[in-house]
């Protein structure tokens, strides 16, 4: 990989599914308010009001803004992959320091037919890297391709 090596972004469903695992985790402290809201212990909508157009922000606003953000490119001798706005990681991983490669789908994901590639390297510091939301087959591709580096590097 050089530097005209241009940065892919992930598939656009994985914003889907970003929103579908946030949706999950914004629905309990909704209901939660939902409680404390039937339960006629404060004042109306004071609870349920604020958290329920926090959570809608959470779920329709931080998807899209942290899908942006992540970017890929798997070159002729390394991954690199790219994300984050606040904390942004920047992070090579030469084909040559991989140990073993897993290609990952949870419930949510195949129902999108994504999935995420993790490439485990020698050493003890960021020795697993992670990439989501890609197409199952390209995951499938990318591990084959990062396996036959591995097999033509070592004879």
């Amino acid at each position: 990989m050089n530097e005209t090596d241009e940065l892919r972004t992930l598939d656009p469903d994985y914003v889907k599914v970003m929103r579908i695992g946030v949706a999950i985790f914004a629905a309990v402290p909704l209901i939660g308010a939902l409680v404390l809201e039937t339960a006629q212990l404060t004042a109306t909508g004071m609870f349920i009001i604020p958290i329920a157009l926090l959570s809608a922000w959470i779920v329709i606003v931080t998807p899209g803004r942290r899908f942006a953000r992540w970017q890929y490119a798997l070159g002729a001798d390394r991954l690199r992959i790219v994300h984050g706005y606040l904390f942004y990681s920047d992070t090579v991983v030469p084909l040559g320091r991989v140990q073993h490669i897993d290609v990952h789908q949870g419930p949510i994901m195949r129902r999108y037919d994504l999935a995420t590639l993790t490439v485990h390297t020698a050493g003890n510091h960021n020795s697993s890297v992670s990439l989501p939301g890609l197409r199952h087959a390209d995951a499938v591709e990318m591990r084959e391709a990062i396996r036959e580096y591995i097999k033509a590097a070592q004879g």
